[in-house]
């Protein structure tokens, strides 16, 4: 049951995909794009990966498609369109590198094979000494808090980062603590002093 939804995901974000490259109405891809993140975050869920799936979702959904429909606000609605002869020579190098990264994964173990080497000694290890290393009773919180922790930490300063950005980029920035410099209150307060 479980491959059949994972198949059905993947040729839904297919579909998707090819929907993205055929279309020129900017809204309407921008829109696809969010599809296809929330796509993938289900994609990760089934997966088991939950907290890529929330990051996909609120980065990937969430903010990703406010900042280009606040780019699509400022512009105009409908791309360029420019007819181009076809291209034999970049889809063959996209043909030849999707067949080298096909051959490089043939020799990697099946998904959740318990005999991968990953799971050899990290994964017992977790599981027999995190209890006694860190203290904390769940071992996703002790992996993610401790031996994880330095990649924990870049990832809250990624989001944070792109936080700012987009208050940024919608102008929340120093205007909001100074008020004095804007250019329509400045102007109201020299007419008032005159």
């Amino acid at each position: 049951m479980e491959s059949i939804l994972d198949v059905a995901l993947l040729l839904l974000m297919v579909a998707v995909a090819f929907a993205i490259a055929r279309l020129r109405n900017l809204f309407t891809i921008v829109m696809l794009m969010g599809v296809f993140s929330l796509l993938s975050a289900v994609l990760y869920v089934l997966l088991s990966a939950v907290d890529v799936a929330f990051t996909e979702a609120a980065v990937g959904a969430g903010v990703s498609t406010l900042l280009v429909l606040g780019t699509i606000a400022l512009t105009s609605e409908r791309g360029d369109y420019t007819p181009e002869k076809f291209k034999v020579m970049p889809l063959l190098i996209v043909a030849a590198t999707g067949v080298v990264l096909i051959y490089g994964t043939l020799d990697m173990p099946l998904y959740g094979d318990p005999d991968a080497p990953a799971n050899k000694h990290v994964v017992p290890r977790y599981i027999e000494q995190s209890g006694a290393e860190i203290g904390v009773p769940n071992i996703v919180t002790s992996v993610l808090a401790s031996y994880r922790g330095f990649d924990t930490l870049g990832e809250v300063v990624v989001i944070f980062t792109a936080a700012i950005g987009v208050l940024v980029l919608l102008g929340r920035g120093h205007n909001r603590w100074r008020p004095g410099m804007r250019a329509g209150v400045g102007a109201k307060r020299e007419e008032e002093e005159v």
